[in-house]
């Protein structure tokens, strides 16, 4: 059980961060693997109109972007118990804006798809998220990763898609796109009672590749009303990223 509560571990520094992290425990860990970063440059104001009033929306060289997000979830566990399986492992899908509040830069999803209904319940639950279920497949088909997801509710919002890095990995340059889109340490959610909520995160700082992609099908923006102002995405690759999620805060108190 040591294994399973320590903390001395150079990958969880902590001085790259803006702000300090939460004076309490961190509460889930997980891996994310193989990620595609596939981003849209989106009107302001259809952007505007899709986060809280008390969010900040961020740009970058005063363009809005919208994130679709491709990777799979390993290992993910609550703090002190070992990954339980059939919840630890399974493919997700973000869809995500940029937004910030009291100088703490975040993330906002506007979906989240997962193919496990119990993991799709417990964010939701937990976290206020906008979980749903999808059928996902991912095959590794070297050098591809072919990505399939088709979501089960009524929009069917879908993916699929192949992908792999095409350059060698690289720190994000100061003031660069991928540094702004990719060293975010918090998201931003709202609960029930509709209140503005911070989950902090805790990781080190991403290793990018640049990415080439052959994307066959993708809903994900149109069956949420998102217009793209173009259809060639700028694409990423990660290989992994190891992650540590604290329980939410109110992100009005200091």
């Amino acid at each position: 059980m040591g294994n399973f509560l320590s903390d001395k571990s150079a990958q969880w520094d902590e001085s790259h961060r803006l702000w300090p992290m939460p004076d309490i425990p961190w509460i889930i860990t997980q891996t994310w693997n193989n990620l595609l970063f596939a981003h849209y440059p989106v009107d302001l104001k259809v952007l505007q109109s899709l986060i809280p009033d008390e969010l900040t929306l961020d740009t970058y060289n005063g363009t809005g972007w919208v994130g679709i997000v491709a990777f799979r979830i390993t290992g993910s566990r609550v703090r002190g118990v070992p990954p339980l399986p059939g919840l630890a492992n399974f493919p997700e899908i973000n869809v995500r804006t940029y937004v910030t509040i009291d100088e703490k830069p975040g993330v906002y999803f506007l979906s989240m798809d997962a193919s496990n209904i119990l993991v799709v319940g417990g964010a939701r639950t937990l976290y206020h998220l906008p979980y749903v279920t999808s059928e996902m497949k991912v095959d590794y088909n070297h050098p591809f990763i072919k990505y399939k997801s088709n979501r089960l509710d009524k929009s069917g919002a879908a993916l699929n898609c192949s992908y792999r890095p095409i350059s060698d990995p690289y720190n994000a340059p100061a003031s660069s796109f991928e540094k702004w889109m990719a060293e975010r340490y918090c998201l931003y959610t709202v609960n029930k009672r509709g209140e503005l909520r911070r989950c902090d995160i805790l990781h080190q700082p991403w290793l990018l590749q640049k990415a080439e992609a052959n994307i066959s099908l993708n809903t994900m923006l149109s069956s949420q009303g998102i217009p793209v102002e173009s259809d060639k995405p700028i694409l990423h690759f990660s290989k992994k990223k190891k992650v540590r999620m604290w329980p939410l805060v109110n992100p009005f108190e200091r």
